[in-house]
């Protein structure tokens, strides 16, 4: 019990700003082409209540942390209407980056953390940061790559429909209403842990490579 308590203390943190500041990035970014979709229903926030979905913030991170595996996990999504873009095809490229270079953005903030923590070795603090510390990196470069799995409707599906020639992009989009079951299908197999967990380990030494942490 008590290690599940500790699990829960180190993760909420960064569970909760991973999953939420990628959401409030697209909005960001979508208000910044020209679609105030998002920050008319206030979501263009940094307040994790706007954005948090007690499913898919809280209960499934939660199980997942529990029974191990990929974390798994969304916030509400945030509303873009592409057209409602100066340029849409070109834009929604942008708008689909915003959570994953945010998710990037955090990885180094936790690691930024981590240093502090280290460098605070006699501080009653240093422990709990460097923990939380290595559990944003982990969260962030997990959802990173995830987001950033060409299906639609992930953020690399919004990518890849922006960058294909535009029949193309019209019939890759047509996957969208299958895209949750398929994701679900492929993280029941193993599948998807087996497609993205390199690139998870690649980016978390990537992140340690730039702090000088190493890794374990």
């Amino acid at each position: 019990m008590d290690n599940i308590i500790q699990t829960i203390a180190i993760y909420a943190l960064p569970v909760i700003f991973a999953i939420t500041l990628h959401e409030a990035a697209h909005g960001y970014v979508a208000k910044h082409f020209g679609d105030l979709t998002a920050y008319a229903q206030g979501r263009v926030s940094l307040n994790p209540i706007r954005h948090i979905d007690p499913i898919g913030t809280i209960l499934l991170p939660l199980m997942t942390l529990m029974l191990g595996g990929i974390l798994f996990g969304w916030a509400k999504p945030v509303p873009v209407n592409f057209s409602a873009l100066r340029r849409p095809k070109q834009d929604m490229l942008w708008v689909a980056l915003a959570g994953p270079g945010a998710n990037l953005f955090m990885a180094l903030l936790w690691g930024l953390v981590i240093k502090l923590g280290l460098a605070m070795s006699e501080s009653d603090l240093s422990r709990p940061m460097i923990l939380m510390g290595e559990a944003g990196i982990k969260i962030n470069i997990v959802l990173m790559v995830l987001n950033l799995l060409p299906l639609p409707p992930l953020d690399g599906g919004r990518i890849a429909a922006s960058l294909l020639p535009l029949r193309m992009a019209q019939s890759f989009s047509k996957i969208e209403p299958y895209g949750f079951m398929i994701l679900l299908l492929l993280l029941i197999t193993g599948i998807l842990g087996a497609i993205i967990g390199p690139f998870i380990g690649m980016g978390i030494r990537m992140v340690a490579w730039f702090f000088g942490l190493g890794t374990e």
